[in-house]
């Protein structure tokens, strides 16, 4: 009669076939009966009846991958048990098997067609895995976790958490933004030397004009700064006459008034503040010049949106808050300082107003985290603003000077400069 095994289910075999008991030939490997060689790596388990797992706790056996090394110890430690089965050999047809016993290998009660290894991990002949032993030879350096310092950035925002117009939320985002924008927002230094009829004493007496105009209609600071910046800007681009320089400076006014202002000055205005010197039909035609030569571009990151974050980090009172912005003022009028980027006048001018109220070099971790500045890097920019703080009064342009000795801005421009950072060697 045929017989069907259970690893070679379907398959009959020859009734010629001789039954040698639990042995099998080894050119037959599916008739293994107990352990092979090699122990396979997949072990095969019936599946318990439903009944039988109410009534027994699973006990969960400790398991390890064959590998070849690992067998390979099972094989050496198994030889004095080898030597007294050299004679239980039997021919069956022409080839001969060899069945010996493997030792710590259990095999399963249930139908298994191939025997899985448990391995008694509380027994004193522990045979370490292969991946331990490799760790075990390699050269593994330890990392002190004591030496990684994580320097996060402290939060400035906590009481404007129920403040929908602070968008905390999101205001690192935008400052992020406008640290990679603000490059677009600079001119070259030097771009006065493209111009063949004003100079940079000029644009000085322009720039010290506007701010007296500035105050004069009550504008918000946003709209001097932006001014400043759209003529620079525009000045970098067009090469302008000189008895239109002063044309440029009032519609860069206007433009900046229509993008920050609630309230904007309408044309006529600006055309009598500038003592009519100017029509209707040239202003207008001088703002479709700047915008086209700008090509719209009005949103730029000038130093007073990096001033307001930065004097949030500083903790600034009134008086320091004042001070600060009169330092930066007095900067807009001078052509050299547009070699240092929005960011930095802002740190600088913030870092110069504290030296100066405190009268000692004072610049906390948190600005500096906030500024992305450190102390040495805002020294070069800080000593030149502490020579305009101290030549403020003197002069013929002293249009911020007068400005800030009123009593709205706290006559702010009576303060002592932080002359002492003069002589700090960089």
């Amino acid at each position: 009669m045929d017989r069907v095994d259970e690893n070679g289910r379907g398959m009959t075999r020859p009734a010629s076939f001789r039954d040698t008991g639990n042995r099998r030939a080894l050119r037959d490997i599916r008739n293994v009966v107990g352990a092979p060689p090699y122990a396979c790596p997949i072990g095969k388990r019936g599946f318990p009846d439903k009944g039988s797992l109410d009534d027994k706790k699973l006990t969960l056996v400790a398991r390890r991958p064959a590998t070849r090394k690992f067998v390979a110890t099972l094989a050496s430690k198994s030889q004095p048990y080898q030597q007294g089965t050299n004679g239980q050999h039997r021919e069956v047809g022409s080839q001969s098997q060899y069945n010996p016993p493997v030792p710590l290998v259990s095999k399963s009660s249930c139908l298994d067609s191939c025997t899985t290894i448990d391995v008694d991990y509380n027994s004193s002949n522990d045979i370490a895995l292969p991946m331990v032993e490799e760790m075990d030879n390699s050269d593994i350096k330890e990392v002190a976790m004591d030496d990684l310092v994580i320097e996060t950035l402290p939060s400035i925002d906590i009481c404007d958490s129920n403040n929908p117009l602070a968008v905390v939320e999101y205001v690192e985002d935008i400052y992020s933004f406008y640290r990679q924008t603000e490059v677009t927002s600079c001119v070259s230094p030097d771009y006065m030397s493209q111009q063949f009829d004003i100079n940079e004493k000029m644009r000085a007496i322009l720039i010290d004009w506007l701010i007296e105009v500035h105050y004069k209609f009550e504008l918000m600071e946003e709209t001097l700064f932006l001014t400043v910046n759209i003529i620079d800007r525009f000045l970098a681009r067009q090469t302008v006459a000189r008895k239109k320089l002063q044309l440029a400076g009032v519609t860069a006014m206007l433009l900046a008034c229509k993008y920050e202002e609630v309230s904007v000055p309408v044309v006529e205005d600006l055309i009598l503040i500038s003592d009519r010197a100017y029509t209707r039909e040239e202003v207008l035609e001088m703002e479709k010049l700047i915008v086209n030569t700008l090509q719209f571009n009005m949103s730029v990151p000038t130093p007073y949106v990096f001033m307001r974050r930065f004097l949030k980090a500083a903790e600034a009172d009134r008086k320091l808050e004042l001070l600060s912005f009169f330092i930066i003022e007095l900067c807009l009028v001078e052509y050299k300082m547009l070699k240092f980027r929005p960011s930095l006048l802002a740190a600088a001018a913030i870092y110069t107003a504290q030296c100066s109220l405190r009268g000692l070099k004072y610049w906390t971790k948190t600005s500096e985290l906030h500024s992305n500045y450190s102390e040495d890097q805002l020294l070069e920019c800080s000593r030149l603003m502490v020579d305009f703080h101290h030549k403020a009064g003197l002069g013929k342009l002293t249009g911020v000077h007068r400005k800030y000795t009123t009593l709205k801005y706290g006559c702010t421009a009576k303060s002592e400069p932080a002359l002492f950072l003069l002589n700090t060697i960089l």
